[in-house]
């Protein structure tokens, strides 16, 4: 339990960029990923914009054979594991000599499936889809997928914790090698872009019409997004073993509970893991660099953030920066904090903090850094990685600068 687990590998699938290299580049420069909807219809949706990937090609990673048993959610998922492998500079020859787990995390799974299903039956009236289809609908069939493209043999699980399960996937991945149940894990996160998420947020309201201003006074919701994020993560003693690049070492995590409000979170639940957190990994609250925020954009999510932030750091809330990535990728869901860890594990390597952009004006209720508009050179050596879900599942993750 003593050991030390680092991350090897990072590999991206995102409207702003696929692979980490052109996801940093364009996290850096405040590029957005949103613009309007081409997948379906939006007449009938009070809005109209989210964050598609545009330049998505299967067929560059993934076989045609085994891309056809793949929902899109499957295929970001091999592909953005295909990336991170491939990044750890590890092959599958390597592969089968150790025990090899996934972890992922999603929202809607391979919700887009379903959607094509009903438009045979339901709107055309047809029963001649074919089989893979139903073999890709159940929501495990997604880590299932990353394993068997690899033959990776160690445990596989899936973790349907809404928005925070990027963070469960990597915690769970974490717990598994410090208990000597695998050499390696790939955890993350994967969620497509769905008609069913669009519209189900859309009648909450949530949406914003045009872009996604995270702490702004006049912020008037998220962007619903898709997109995958896989790290690669083994014991520090197995990386040095292999002579790997370490981007940054995870300390632990904090899981919570609002155990309230289906949809509103709670400043007592969402400080209660931050504060879990800290406390499972030693980590003082001068110790913080960077918090990188869930920062949905909606009015609750965002006042509520801020507000368990001053509770946790008191005075020092004001100076801490923290930034959402979401301004730039809309929310990815299950996604979301698997790419936001990313992030803070590149943040931590190279000492820059990506911005929050479109951010205009002030709010009272949002006192704090969130980095505006142009992103940050700044030593940072602890990164606090937010994200909270649905059902009030709150998870806070600890990465650090990673010192021999």
């Amino acid at each position: 339990m003593n050991k030390r687990i680092v991350i090897t590998g990072l590999g991206v699938v995102s409207s702003i960029g696929i692979g980490w290299e052109s996801f940093w580049e364009n996290l850096l420069q405040g590029t957005s990923g949103i613009s309007p909807v081409t997948s379906f219809d939006t007449s009938g949706h009070f809005t109209h914009n989210g964050g598609e990937i545009r330049n998505f090609r299967a067929d560059e990673y993934i076989s045609p054979d085994t891309q056809n048993m793949l929902s899109r959610s499957s295929q970001f998922a091999v592909t953005a594991a295909k990336l991170a492998l491939k990044d750890a500079d590890l092959s599958l020859e390597q592969l089968s000599t150790m025990i090899v787990g996934t972890c992922i995390g999603t929202t809607m799974g391979s919700v887009q499936t379903s959607e094509i299903i009903n438009q045979f039956i339901v709107l055309q009236g047809r029963m001649d889809f074919g089989n893979n289809l139903i073999c890709q609908v159940p929501t495990h069939s997604t880590p299932a997928a990353v394993s068997r493209e690899f033959t990776l043999t160690g445990p596989n699980l899936m973790f349907s914790t809404a928005c925070a399960a990027g963070n469960y996937a990597i915690g769970y991945g974490f717990d598994l090698i410090r208990l000597g149940r695998a050499d390696l894990i790939l955890a993350g996160g994967s969620d497509p872009f769905s008609k069913v998420a669009f519209t189900g947020f859309n009648q909450f309201g949530a949406v914003a019409p045009e872009k996604c201003q995270p702490f702004d006074k006049n912020r008037r919701g998220m962007m619903v997004a898709e997109g995958a994020g896989i790290l690669i993560i083994e014991s520090l003693e197995h990386a040095v073993g292999r002579n790997a690049r370490i981007y940054a070492e995870i300390s632990g995590y904090g899981l919570s509970c609002d155990a309230q409000h289906m949809t509103l979170p709670s400043v007592e639940g969402v400080s209660r893991c931050m504060m879990q957190a800290l406390r499972e990994t030693g980590t003082g609250i001068d110790e913080v660099d960077y918090i990188s925020a869930h920062g949905t954009g909606t009015p609750a999510n965002d006042k509520t953030e801020c507000a368990a932030i001053h509770e946790v750091f008191g005075p020092r809330a004001r100076h801490v920066p923290v930034s959402s990535i979401k301004s730039m990728l809309g929310h990815t869901m299950g996604a979301a904090s698997a790419l936001e860890a990313i992030a803070c594990a590149l943040t931590v390597k190279n000492n820059v903090i990506p911005p929050t952009i479109n951010y205009e004006t002030p709010d009272p209720e949002c006192d704090i850094d969130c980095v505006p508009n142009q992103a940050r050179r700044q030593k940072v050596n602890v990164a606090l990685n937010n994200s909270y879900a649905f059902g009030g599942n709150n998870a806070s993750l600890v990465l650090r600068k990673y010192i021999p």
